[in-house]
């Protein structure tokens, strides 16, 4: 029924819960009748003069009560609410408050929408993966589809980047991805540069391996050129990490000029690049990739875990070339077999709606939002931020130590960590790095950050021992 035009005025309800309302009470009175085909959710949008996500919304609504089923390709179909529940759905199920618990507030995530429109756009693409549910249940080739694979071009577009799909692959995460990585570029023993403070997963790495990971030295602007090419000349380094936009845990972002003198040390001694860019998509026009500068000598991996979501364990690994290709398929295969078919699909399908875009946006506004936040409680200089990272770097000071600190702030409910995790040698500063995203309020977050601020203000001792 293609023609179906419903009359939301029929119904008190928002828009989107009217449009269920108004299925349900056509197929009471006979107006809709199972296997009815409704209108294409544009379609309708148009025809209504509404937005398309109060159409997905309606559209979602209407599923959760049994009313109609989505298919991908073929459309939605009313089913019927009666006949559901007599086969035993649930029409709106709770959600289950055993995994609403489970959060670490120490990890540096980014702010989690709370916008019904948006999740409701969300579950539509969660629900059209669902049609085709079976054969994401079976074994994928490695790497991704054709399909996935052109997502993953669109989404790294976006950073400037136009690779071939022979040098893109799918996989289970940034952190899988660094493993193999650095296994096929560095053996036991040999050593391997990062910054002096940098992304702890890469310590874990280099341990891992065994490799002898070595901090450079760094400014406002990242690792010093010349310290890199010292290193260089002395240490015969296989291969150098940065985490150059936003970086975990700072928040620097190597600005463009940096990064071509980087490229060109890394050139002058052939020295591999790792570019974890797990950042590089929340900046609107943040510097280009250092693949960009240097593609031959670039593994760029663009993680989707902090501008998505961080459970999306998904990233877009691009190789440098394509001798790199088969022995890092190979070394993924090994530890991996392949990213989850489920995960991708909903990956791809949020990119090709432009799903991602939009919980994007919500990104960088919320991070925007809880940084003004900070800036308007701490005092100025007093910490080191982006206006768009969801994370601070605060040295401490009045004779606060990191684990004093991080002590008296554990019931505060935000997460800070303290500078040990990240440093890679010598003496940990007495620092911490406080995370701002993740599922805490605005409201919890201001009378956290109201709670640090006056600790701040003082020794420890004068500091309050409650929150």
């Amino acid at each position: 029924m293609k023609d179906w035009h419903p009359d939301l005025s029929r119904s008190s309800s928002p828009r989107y819960m009217a449009i269920a309302d108004v299925i349900e009470m056509d197929l009471r009175s006979g107006h809709l009748v199972v296997g009815d085909r409704l209108p294409p959710q544009r379609e309708l949008a148009k025809r209504l003069n509404v937005d398309f996500t109060t159409v997905a919304r309606g559209y979602v609504e209407a599923q959760k009560r049994g009313l109609v089923d989505s298919h991908v390709g073929r459309g939605t179909f009313v089913t019927g609410g009666a006949d559901k529940e007599r086969q035993g759905y649930a029409p709106d199920a709770a959600p289950d408050p055993r995994r609403a618990s489970i959060v670490d507030f120490s990890m540096n995530m980014p702010p989690e929408t709370h916008d019904p429109e948006l999740i409701a756009r969300m579950r539509e693409g969660m629900s059209a993966m669902a049609a085709n549910l079976i054969p994401l249940l079976r074994y994928q080739g490695f790497g991704g589809s054709s399909m996935d694979k052109e997502a993953a071009a669109s989404w790294l577009s976006r950073r400037g980047l136009v690779p071939s799909q022979e040098r893109i692959f799918v996989t289970p995460g940034a952190h899988p991805a660094l493993l193999a990585i650095f296994g096929l570029l560095a053996k036991p023993g040999e050593t391997v540069l990062s910054e002096i403070i940098t992304y702890p997963g890469m310590r874990s790495i280099a341990a891992q391996l065994r490799l002898n990971l070595t901090g450079l030295p760094m400014d406002e602007d990242g690792i010093l050129p010349d310290a890199f090419a010292e290193a260089c000349e002395r240490l015969k380094p296989k291969a150098l990490y940065l985490n150059p936009t936003l970086q975990n845990p700072t928040t620097l972002t190597i600005p463009a000029r940096r990064r071509e003198e980087i490229c060109a040390v890394a050139r002058k001694y052939h020295v591999p690049i790792v570019e974890d860019d797990a950042y590089g998509f929340i900046p609107q026009h943040g510097p280009a990739p250092l693949a960009a500068t240097a593609p031959d000598l670039t593994w760029h991996i663009g993680g989707l875990a902090k501008c998505i979501g961080a459970g999306l364990r998904l990233a877009y690994v691009v190789a440098p070339d394509s001798k790199a290709v088969w022995p890092f398929v190979s070394a993924m295969r090994a530890n991996n077999v392949m990213a989850s078919p489920l995960t991708v699909a909903l990956a791809t399908r949020w990119i090709e709606d432009g799903t991602a875009d939009t919980i994007l946006r919500f990104i960088r506004a919320e991070a925007a939002a809880r940084q003004q936040m900070v800036a308007a409680i701490l005092p100025a200089g007093s910490y080191r931020a982006d206006p768009i990272s969801f994370n601070i770097w605060l040295p401490l000071s009045n004779g606060w130590t990191r684990s004093t600190f991080g002590s008296h702030t554990r019931s505060s409910g935000i997460g800070v960590v303290a500078s040990d995790a990240f440093t890679v040698e010598g003496t940990a500063p007495e620092a911490v790095r406080v995370c701002l995203g993740g599922p805490i309020t605005r409201e919890k977050l201001q009378g956290a950050l109201e709670f640090m601020a006056h600790a701040l203000e003082g020794p420890p001792e004068m500091a309050a021992s409650f929150f």
